[in-house]
């Protein structure tokens, strides 16, 4: 009976190793797909010191951009940008560069404080991937007093964006890639309860984050016509990130779950392929409003392309970040 179950574990072994293998090729094809120059510009990529934006960082900077990596923790991104740079070495793009700065999106004020400092700095910006999330965290709220997966995931973003876009219009074409999730589909706008005052389930509350990243980006996109400012949003797929850690995975069952994850999740690179396309492709020049995957455009269930709720969430959104009073 060992010995049928070590060959079982060797045989399935051998089969998700084959999985693999051919489906990291396939990550490769769409990075070569993807791999526009983009010297001279300008890409600010927030949580990009780890998981899909360190690995958007580093395919941009190959790309020759200038990267700016805001980030929460400024030692883990000055640790990750030097990893960055020497993992790169000659590859790095001649004229490519990267430059971290503080911005933690749980907190109103220092997001006010990043854009000061890029709009005080920056001549340009050409593109900005809305990246940094947070999933499934227990009950706690950001310094403002928001939820904290609403609160990073959309207001943060909200909040930052609007406060970009003047860059942005004066640096048209530019572009705005909003990273979202295929978890949206369980999420619902509730109006009345905005910030799970009333009743909290993490898993809900991350699937709404991420709806309203979707509902954003299209009503955005909707007042940016005409302006060469264009605004999409994607999903990665299921990668293999740190954005997990408050998932608790029995202990018994992590060997396992490690297996699995290695086999069937994307890589970083891999899941950063979509953001990455959108943010240099010129396939996608002059698009907007669209929601893609896997390099690919996608269609929306219909509450996330409801124009009265986008537009409502956005009224709302202003009020909350302190754009109206």
């Amino acid at each position: 009976m060992a010995a049928v179950a070590a060959g079982l574990a060797l045989g399935g072994g051998l089969l998700l190793a084959a999985w693999r293998w051919l489906r990291g090729a396939d990550g490769a094809g769409a990075a070569a797909a993807a791999g526009a120059s983009m010297r001279g510009k300008t890409v600010i990529i927030t949580g990009a010191n780890s998981g899909l934006g360190r690995a958007a960082a580093a395919e941009l900077l190959r790309m020759r951009a200038r990267v700016i990596m805001g980030c929460r923790d400024r030692a883990r991104a000055e640790r990750a940008a030097r990893e960055i740079r020497a993992e790169l070495g000659e590859r790095a793009g001649a004229g490519g560069e990267l430059v971290v700065r503080e911005l933690d999106l749980a907190s109103l004020r220092s997001v006010r404080a990043f854009c000061h400092r890029v709009l005080q700095e920056e001549p340009r910006l050409d593109v900005l991937i809305n990246n940094a999330g947070i999933f499934q965290c227990p009950y706690m709220k950001t310094e403002d007093g928001f939820e904290m997966q609403f609160g990073v995931n959309h207001l943060g973003h909200f909040l930052l964006t609007n406060l970009l876009l003047g860059l942005l219009k004066n640096s048209a074409p530019s572009r705005i890639v909003v990273v979202s999730s295929k978890l949206y589909k369980y999420g619902e706008i509730n109006f009345e309860d905005l910030n799970s005052e009333i009743s909290y389930n993490k898993s809900f509350c991350y699937s709404r984050s991420k709806l309203a990243n979707i509902l954003f980006a299209r009503e955005l996109a909707r007042r940016l016509e005409g302006t060469g400012v264009t605004v999409n949003s994607l999903h990665p797929g299921i990668v293999r990130t740190n954005l997990g850690r408050y998932v608790n995975i029995p202990l018994l069952a992590k060997p396992l779950f490690n297996l699995v994850s290695w086999a069937f999740f994307k890589t970083p690179l891999e899941g950063a392929q979509t953001s990455i396309y959108l943010a240099s492709s010129p396939d996608v020049e002059g698009v907007s409003g669209k929601y893609f995957g896997d390099c690919k455009e996608e269609e929306l269930l219909p509450k996330a392309m409801d124009d009265l709720v986008a537009r409502k969430l956005w009224d709302i959104s202003e009020v909350m970040v302190g754009l109206l009073k």
